[in-house]
């Protein structure tokens, strides 16, 4: 029989009895595959977010950013050519989720200059608005060169409701950042999660 991490079995005089070992919660396991990002303007913003990259399209977060704009697309569906290019070029597009495919989404994001492209959920009624969606090709003949990623829909709405309140064209971003060695208790999450 196989030990598992979670179950300890020992054999005594005949006997075996099992008992339950209680692991810590890791980084590791908050991570499990996804991608995190840093605000680090404006000071509203200040936090780690994370990010469930695209499963079968564009390439991955590998490259380090920092500093970069995080720019609400306009329009904020993105399912035709990006109306505000000059602010998306060199940037990462925040978009909404729905109206089309997130393949879609992200090629109108690369069409108009954006190196990454965000999609959330802001419709706080939605059944997925606390969930993180797999975000999968649409089976077209299309593929794109820029990462794409899912931001948590309470995270998107708190990002863009900001962004509006202050009137600030874009937050700055680090994307990826590495939180191998961070404990968890460590990550800077936003107060409006609970996790």
């Amino acid at each position: 029989m196989p030990l598992s991490s979670h179950r300890a079995i020992a054999i005594l005089s005949g006997c075996i009895a099992t008992s339950t070992i209680h692991m810590p919660v890791t980084t590791q396991d908050i991570i499990a595959g996804d991608v995190f990002f840093e605000i680090i303007s404006p000071q509203d913003l200040e936090y780690t977010y994370r990010l469930r990259p695209a499963k079968d399209f564009g390439v991955s977060f590998s490259q380090k950013l920092e500093g970069v704009p995080l720019v609400l697309a306009d329009p904020s569906e993105a399912c035709q050519p990006l109306r505000n290019g000059r602010e998306m070029h060199g940037s990462i597009a925040l978009m909404d989720r729905g109206e089309c495919s997130f393949l879609t989404k992200t090629l109108h994001a690369e069409a108009a200059g954006a190196i990454g492209a965000i999609i959330t959920e802001y419709n706080s009624k939605s059944p997925e608005f606390e969930l993180y969606i797999e975000m999968i090709h649409d089976k077209t003949n299309r593929d794109t060169k820029i990462p794409a990623g899912f931001l948590l829909g309470k995270n998107g709405m708190n990002i863009r409701k900001t962004l509006l309140r202050l009137k600030r064209l874009h937050a700055l971003i680090n994307i990826p950042v590495n939180l191998t060695f961070t404990p968890p208790s460590k990550i800077n999450h936003p107060p409006w999660l609970g996790w």
